[in-house]
């Protein structure tokens, strides 16, 4: 492990991943971004390349589990032409959906 720990790729999601959002919107995943035991600025960074590599209106997952990255990415959609649709606490880790625009 080096000093910022392990290296996380963007994984992608296979077709039909879905998520239903608070008001019962259901929508598809094009990507999943696993930020799972990494700390900032790296959920950003990554976040930030997946936001660049999807089509316009496509949606993003991002798995957190690390407080101030979760508080971090929602002003950051402004930067990135990307909407925050929703960020959802799980038992171990927050869901955060990000549209780009």
């Amino acid at each position: 492990m080096g000093l910022f720990g392990t290296k996380k790729k963007v994984e992608e999601v296979a077709s039909g991943g879905e998520a239903v959002l608070a008001d019962g919107t259901k929508i598809g995943i094009a990507r999943r971004v696993d930020c799972l035991g990494v700390s900032c600025p790296r959920p950003q960074l990554m976040t930030k390349k997946a936001i660049n590599e999807v089509a316009v209106g496509d949606i993003i997952e991002v798995l957190a589990d690390n407080p101030s990255s979760v508080e971090a990415l929602p002003p950051l959609c402004d930067e990135l032409d990307a909407t925050h649709l929703e960020t959802v606490k799980a038992s171990h880790c927050w869901h955060i959906y990000i549209r780009k625009d």
